[in-house]
């Protein structure tokens, strides 16, 4: 075989392997999953539009916050149908409510045994993960962990998942200091296991109201250990996504596309690991 053909093998060669290399990265990268949640059901009419853009969405089992009626109740067997994976949701409670120690942790636990009835009532599976929306965030307060673990606890008893959705925000590019509420959730858990829902809408990490066909990975939102990434919020907080792209509508709300403007269905968008984070459809 002479030298200039043995070369032009090798160098072939070579550059099939560095292909099936970076094919082979390429395969082993994580995919993820764009979701959206609001607080109210965005109606039968358009889960098909939704559905062109979402794999799941937010399902409260409870009232939204400032919600007079939950409009998701009953839609659990819909969705499905249509579709979709779930972010099971339970609203918790503000601070103002657990101010007595003691108190918080009752009313943590009979909180995680509501979320449980309700998830039942509506069909949810056992192990399913039923996220506590913790609104408020910052270094969590005595009360507050009292409340949020013993939440924790009970709906652990109860042979579902528990998870729990706050900031992944540091505190302190919001005039606070500089504690990242999941961090803060996470370090005192103990052994518990939580899966994290964060919301870091700051640009960057964001890439703000977007919906890009390669959905950012959670961890991408400075939170490494994050199952899902809240990454725009409607509408637009300017204190926090005043850096964010031109993306946003001109009234500061993040719409869906497809769906047309005048329903105004704004919404938050997520990212998440599986198209079925809380693991809520029927098995």
């Amino acid at each position: 075989m002479n030298q200039t053909l043995l070369a032009a093998i090798v160098i072939g060669a070579i550059a099939a392997a560095s292909v099936q290399s970076t094919y082979s990265q390429a395969d082993h990268s994580p995919t993820a999953y764009l979701g959206f949640d609001r607080n109210n059901y965005p109606g039968d009419e358009s889960l098909a539009a939704l559905r062109k853009t979402f794999s799941y969405t937010g399902y409260w089992l409870n009232l939204p916050p400032s919600a007079r009626t939950n409009t998701w109740s009953g839609k659990r067997r819909k969705l499905q149908t249509a579709g979709f994976g779930f972010l099971v949701l339970f609203n918790g409670r503000l601070y103002d409510e657990l101010k007595n120690p003691p108190n918080a942790g009752k009313l943590g636990k009979s909180d995680g045994l509501a979320a449980i009835a309700a998830a039942r009532r509506e069909g949810f599976p056992t192990q399913t993960v039923i996220f506590l929306d913790q609104e408020q965030g910052g270094r969590m307060l005595p009360e507050q962990k009292a409340y949020i673990y013993a939440w924790v606890d009970a709906v652990t008893a109860g042979d579902f998942r528990a998870g729990i959705y706050c900031s992944g925000i540091s505190a302190a590019k919001e005039g606070g200091e500089n504690i990242v509420t999941a961090d803060d959730i996470r370090r005192n858990a103990g052994e518990r296991k939580i899966a994290f829902w964060v919301t870091n809408d700051a640009c960057p990490p964001s890439p703000g109201c977007v919906f890009p066909k390669r959905a950012p990975i959670p961890p991408e939102s400075g939170v490494d250990f994050a199952d899902v990434w809240q990454f725009a919020q409607s509408p637009k907080r300017k204190t926090v996504a005043a850096g964010c792209p031109a993306n946003y509508h001109a009234d500061g709300n993040c719409y869906p596309p497809v769906v047309s403007y005048e329903k105004r269905l704004h919404i938050d968008v997520n990212a998440a690991t599986s198209a079925d984070p809380s693991h809520g459809r029927s098995r």
